[in-house]
């Protein structure tokens, strides 16, 4: 983790929020303990009549697993201001206590603002802020938006021009907390600094390339917002086109923010649209029923849940099989699938290699298998590469073997939480991991063309049993390709 050297001024919307609670908190804590007496302050805002000594009670208890001597310390610089997002008035009076914390802890004007809020609400905080004259500063000034980002292009780009209004592009940081996981920051490292993987890392050596993000979780308290999206705007529009991007991407000519930025871009801009005519062959729909889980806990179906319609017709579960049209990747498969209520919580990246041609060893061997590669994203961090070796008999018969390596196998301290991650970078002005906007856009235009493919030519809903890999159909997806989805694999 960077040493932060510049004093920063939170201001959090949405401060009595899950999210926050969650994530946003224990970050922050850990940032501060990692930084010495660095200055930073929060000042939470949300609708709860609370004082400063309530909020900072709220966001000890959000640290309770965590606690130690420096809390004290750390909870100190926690401020409430009781604030309705809507009210303009009152942004009037948030600016008076931003200028004064500004004093008093010496900040230079450094302002960071986090919406941590529903995003029907990003837009009329970001006009507020600059109505209030709250972004004028002779500090920096910088806007961390947590997804989504629009419900389509269309809203999407409304949005960003409300944001733009107040924000330059490079003070706008549209976060995805999936870019700060430390596997998705390694697929580059991987790749590149590794020439036996780049060297091959391409349509010539490469067979097909699966990325899983199962949840063993239902909707939970989430189920009003997830009806209305589903997996493919709340995983594929985000996070799983980005892990896309990042695993099919060209080595940046530099290691600067707008250089691998730039190649993500490209990435994006060559995915082959999905229309009307081939979206049956290249998207299956799932929604999950009642089943058994793994801890051998029944679950209820989607449509039980509470808050869900009883005809609900939301996909839980999206799979799907994707081509880049470029010099690299021509004619290599991306399967790609995501879905609630499955048989394990895993995000993978495996790679399969195709087996050489007419090679003897191939026709000589028995139970060969091909090469893969697996990057172990959540809850394992780690790498995973099989190969074939001779069994240790008589006989000329192969066996699968692995090298393993596993980042936080053991107990110990082993790096940074995502958000804590990201947060630090917003604060050194390192927007390297957040989303540009014209990546926002393409990962709409890209899912946009799915949802009118499907209007045009609906595709059946598919249903799975909770506790399964998903609808048979995913199966079928790759089969007829003389494909498989390889087992998620585990790290030891």
């Amino acid at each position: 983790m960077k040493e932060q050297t510049q004093p920063t001024l939170i201001v959090l919307f949405g401060a009595s929020g899950d999210l926050a609670e969650r994530k946003l908190y224990p970050a922050l804590y850990e940032i501060y303990k990692k930084n010495g007496n660095k200055p930073f302050v929060v000042i939470g805002c949300a609708r709860r009549p609370w004082d400063h000594d309530q909020f900072r009670a709220f966001v000890e208890s959000s640290l309770r697993e965590t606690l130690d001597t420096e809390s004290k310390g750390f909870l100190q610089r926690f401020f409430y201001y009781p604030l309705d997002v809507n009210h303009t008035d009152a942004y009037h009076e948030l600016r008076d206590l931003v200028e004064q914390l500004d004093r008093d802890y010496h900040l230079k004007g450094n302002r960071l603002f986090y919406l941590a809020l529903a995003p029907e609400y990003f837009s009329t905080v970001t006009l507020n802020l600059k109505e209030a004259h709250l972004t004028e500063t002779n500090g920096w000034k910088r806007l961390i938006i947590e997804k989504p980002f629009g419900k389509d292009l269309t809203s999407a780009k409304a949005l960003n021009d409300d944001i733009c209004k107040v924000f330059m592009e490079d003070e706008i940081y549209r976060i995805d907390h999936y870019l700060g996981k430390e596997m998705v920051q390694n697929i580059q490292v991987i790749r590149f600094a590794n020439p036996i993987f780049e060297s091959i890392w391409n349509n010539r050596y490469i067979a097909n390339i699966q990325i899983t993000a199962s949840e063993t979780i239902g909707v939970g308290e989430r189920a009003g917002y997830y009806d209305r999206t589903g997996a493919l705007l709340d995983m594929v529009q985000n996070h799983i086109l980005q892990m896309v991007a990042l695993t099919a991407m060209e080595p940046p000519s530099r290691l600067e923010t707008e250089d691998i930025r730039d190649e993500k871009v490209k990435v994006l801009r060559s995915i082959r649209p999905v229309t009307a005519e081939c979206v049956a062959d290249q998207i299956v729909r799932g929604q999950y029923t009642r089943g058994l889980l793994a801890n051998s806990e029944r679950a209820i179906a989607y449509r039980e849940e509470d808050g869900i319609a009883h005809n609900s017709d939301t996909e839980t579960f999206i799979a799907a099989k994707l081509y880049i049209d470029n010099f690299r990747w021509s004619g290599v498969p991306f399967y790609i699938r995501t879905g609630k209520r499955l048989k394990t919580k895993s995000t993978q990246i495996i790679v399969q290699f195709k087996n050489a041609p007419l090679n003897p060893y191939l026709r000589t061997f028995n139970g060969e298998e091909p090469n893969l590669l697996a990057i172990h994203v959540q809850p394992d961090e780690g790498l995973t590469l099989k190969l074939n070796a001779k069994r240790f008999t008589e006989k000329w018969d192969t066996m699968p073997i692995t090298l393993d390596f596993c980042n936080n196998c053991s107990k110990e301290d082993y790096g940074s939480d995502a958000y804590e991650r990201l947060i630090n970078d917003c604060m050194h002005g390192d927007s390297t991991n957040f989303t540009r906007w014209d990546e926002v856009a393409l990962s709409w235009e890209y899912v946009d063309g799915i949802i009118r493919a499907w209007r045009e030519k609906p595709i059946p809903l598919n249903f799975y049993e909770a506790g399964s890999m998903g609808p048979y159909e995913s199966d079928q997806l790759l089969k007829k390709d003389g494909c498989e989805w390889w087992p998620l694999m585990k790290l030891s």
